[in-house]
Order: C-alpha cells, then structure tokens, then sequence
C-alpha cells in the first residue's frame, strides 16, 4: 500500500487521472453550465472532493493568461494561480502549514462539509505578486459525485487602494499635525536658541512627511512594474550608518538603543542603495516598534560569497500564526490597513533587487529579519 503524501493541513490525496479526465469532460460538454458560466461577470472554477480543478469559465482562464483550461485541469486553486505556497510541500495546495491561514482553503473545506462559505485570502505569488481575492464555495452534488463551485472575486485593486490611503492618509496626517502643532509653539516661542531647537524639529517632521509620500509613490510603481532601480556603488557600512542617523532623533527610538554590530569589515555594493536604505529601514522600524522599553536592536552584515547579508535582530517574537502571514499585503498587528512594511521589504527586494527576504522568530532567539542582495547587482 503506498504511503500517504504527508501534509500539515488538508488532505494531499489527488484523484486518479482517468476520474480528473471523466469530470472535466461531463463539465465541459454540460451545455447550460457552460453558458451559465460564460454570461457571469465572475470567475467560476469546479473542484472535485480534492480541492483539484475540474472546469474553469473563461473569465478565470484570462485571469491566468491562458488560452484553454488543459493546463490547470487538476491543479489546485493556489498551484494554478502560483500561490508561493502551494509548491512549499510535497502534497502541494493547501499542505502546508501557512495554508492554515488561507481563506481560499478555508471555504473550501467549510463547503465539503456542506456550507456556502464566503472568505478573503491574501495571496503572494511565486513572482512576488500580490493578490487580494474574494472567494465563495458553494458545495454543489449531482450523479457524478460531490463538488465544490469556486468563485473568485479578484479585489485587488480594492484592497490596494483601501490600504495605501489608510497607511498614506494616517501616517502624513500625523506628521502633519505635528507641524501644525510645534508652528504654533513657535508663534509663542521668544528665546533664540528655542526658536532653533523647534525649527529642527519642524524640519525633521516634514522630512518624514515628505518621506512617508516617496513610500508610497515608490510602491505604487513597484506594483505596476513602473519601478526602475537606479543603481551606484555604495558600501555596506555607508547604509547602515545613514538607517542609524535616519532613526537617530525619531520618535520611534525614544528610550531605545539601536547599535551597529562591531567589527564588521566593511564591503562595496553595487545595487539601488535607496531601495535597500528603504528596505532595512522598514526592519529596524517593525524591530523598534515590537521592542520594549531600555531594549537594543541590533544591525549587522556579512559576506557570504556573492552576496552580502544584512540582519536586523530584537529580542521580541513574532506569535506564530502572526509570523505565517507577515508578508502579505493588508496583513498587520497594527490594525486594518496598516500592514504595508513587511510586505514591501519582499516586493521591493525579491523583484528589483533579485535578492530573498525573510526572518526566524523563537521565544529563545527574538527575531531577526534578514536580507541577502548581490554584492554586484546585474538587471539584465
């Protein structure tokens, strides 16, 4: 008997080719069921008792880029629309243990117990694209066995905009009412060396404003493929002092210590040095804002072959089922809205500067977020 395919959570088990085969063919010559499914303005997918595809409309097929549904027959959801996931073990979509927090697998198997199930889902793919998908699983029974009916809402562009002006008008509302607020002490300020002391900070705070609109501007080309890195030579310990001085008089920092490992033997780069200072800047704020008080965080480098390795390390932890949604989109511990670091450290540093982002969180260890770039990037 051959050993069953392991997973961490739902069932690996595929059906046989010949079943795939004798599905998909009652599907497609189904006359109304075709009709049906071409004269609706969503996407429609039918999935046999293993999460596989077994019928797709037209709509789900431009979705893909594809031209007929002979490529993604069998396929599950997330391996069809190359949900970085759904390759990360051997059973495939929906076994491993990030997909306990998938909303698409959810209503899924909330239908093949007999429920219309309506969820959301955040998806990365393998070319570090993000989805926002809205999905319904009806559970759906007739001779030829039981099913799920899978529509698909790609709310993408919803989601994006939603996000980015909550993250845009939250954080330059702040620093724009912290203008307003110290030009009013000013007004009342007579000493000249307070008068100095106020206009620095005035200046620090619209630098930050202005900062938080480069943010977002530089996101929103990183999602269109607009983005183009400019690249310059650099050195590895020229950007971790320009993050230091960045955080050194931010409010973020308070009673907090943020160092430079010693004795780091210091290594030239040739990449796009303001996305990477954007990107390490991102850690060192998510490390500062999860540190308690008197807490130190730390930034390192080293060499390691033909790349270079940064690592930013606090000694807090990420909760697990935290930790398995950190580089989604829209996905935060801050609030709604609010997650938009994480993820654009994997955008911008995965697909414009060909490096690989990632952390390791234990309640020993803290957390350490880390990113591997070419020490000499080629965009070619």
């Amino acid at each position: 008997m051959p050993e069953k395919t392991k997973t961490r959570f739902a069932p690996a088990e595929r059906a046989e080719q010949y079943q795939l085969e004798t599905d998909s063919l009652v599907f497609a010559n189904n006359i109304i069921l075709n009709k049906i499914a071409e004269a609706v303005s969503t996407m429609l997918v039918i999935l046999n008792q293993q999460r596989q595809i077994v019928f797709a409309n037209k709509l789900f097929l431009d979705f893909l880029d594809l031209t007929n549904s002979n490529s993604i027959i069998g396929k599950r959801p997330g391996e069809a629309v190359n949900c970085i996931h759904a390759f990360a073990e051997e059973g495939g979509c929906g076994t491993s243990e990030f997909c306990r927090t998938c909303g698409a697998i959810g209503a899924i198997l909330e239908s093949q117990m007999g429920l219309k199930s309506e969820k959301e889902c955040r998806i990365v793919t393998c070319s570090q694209d993000a989805l926002d998908l809205r999905v319904t699983a009806t559970p759906y029974t007739d001779e030829n066995g039981e099913f799920t009916i899978f529509a698909v809402h790609d709310i993408s562009h919803e989601k994006r905009r939603e996000m980015l002006e909550r993250v845009f008008f939250h954080d330059v509302l702040n620093s724009a009412g912290g203008i307003s607020g110290l030009s009013s002490i000013l007004q009342e300020v007579n000493d000249a060396g307070d008068i100095k002391t106020v206009a620095k900070t005035i200046s620090r705070a619209a630098n930050n404003m202005m900062d938080e609109i480069q943010t977002q501007r530089q996101i929103i080309a990183a999602e269109r493929g607009d983005l183009e890195p400019v690249l310059a030579f650099s050195t590895a310990m020229t950007l971790l002092n320009d993050v230091v001085d960045l955080f050194s008089k931010h409010e973020i920092v308070k009673d907090k210590e943020l160092v430079i490992s010693e004795n780091l033997d210091d290594i030239s780069i040739y990449t796009d040095p303001v996305i990477l200072r954007r990107i390490l800047g991102n850690m060192v704020k998510n490390a500062l804002e999860a540190s308690p008080s008197k807490a130190t965080v730390s930034i390192s480098f080293q060499e390691k072959k033909d790349t270079i390795l940064f690592s930013v390390h606090n000694n807090s932890w990420i909760k697990r089922e935290v930790q398995l949604q950190l580089f989604k989109r829209s996905f935060s511990t801050k609030g709604a809205g609010r997650g938009i670091g994480t993820y654009s450290m994997k955008l911008l540093g995965e697909k414009y500067l060909k490096g690989k982002v990632w952390f390791q969180s234990s309640q020993e260890k803290g957390t350490t977020f880390f990113i591997a770039v070419p020490k000499n990037l080629d965009l070619k």
